[in-house]
């Protein structure tokens, strides 16, 4: 796990959810949450960049949802059945209701853009 996604985990308190009905159980949960989805950082120069673009996505709106990381256990089951294949990612859900996602690193309008019209969608 590369540091940067040890650190949501670690020093943010982001659950790891290393099997299904942990994943289950989180969405589950009222209100949005967003679960970042890492993908390999060894080949995936990306995924340091999506660990510091969750908290600051997080913040700006201002703790609207909370968030996870998918552990490895479950990452290629969670994409299979998001129909997210490309990583990093982040996916969106609410009382149990899968939303959207935003996969693959973006410009930060895109991520505002992208964002907004996922938490607006009606679960």
């Amino acid at each position: 796990m590369h540091p940067l996604v040890a650190r949501l985990i670690h020093e943010m308190n982001y659950p790891l959810l290393s099997n299904l009905s942990d994943l289950a159980e989180f969405t589950a949960r009222p209100g949005a949450h967003c679960l970042l989805v890492p993908g390999d950082a060894a080949r995936n120069l990306e995924t340091p960049d999506a660990a510091v673009v969750l908290p600051e996505l997080r913040m700006t709106f201002q703790h609207a949802f909370d968030c996870a990381v998918v552990g490895d256990a479950i990452e290629a089951e969670v994409r299979q059945r998001t129909h997210a294949l490309k990583t990093p990612s982040f996916l969106f859900w609410r009382d149990g209701e899968f939303l959207g996602a935003i996969e693959k690193i973006r410009d930060w309008d895109d991520y505002i853009a992208r964002t907004t019209h996922i938490l607006t969608t009606k679960g």
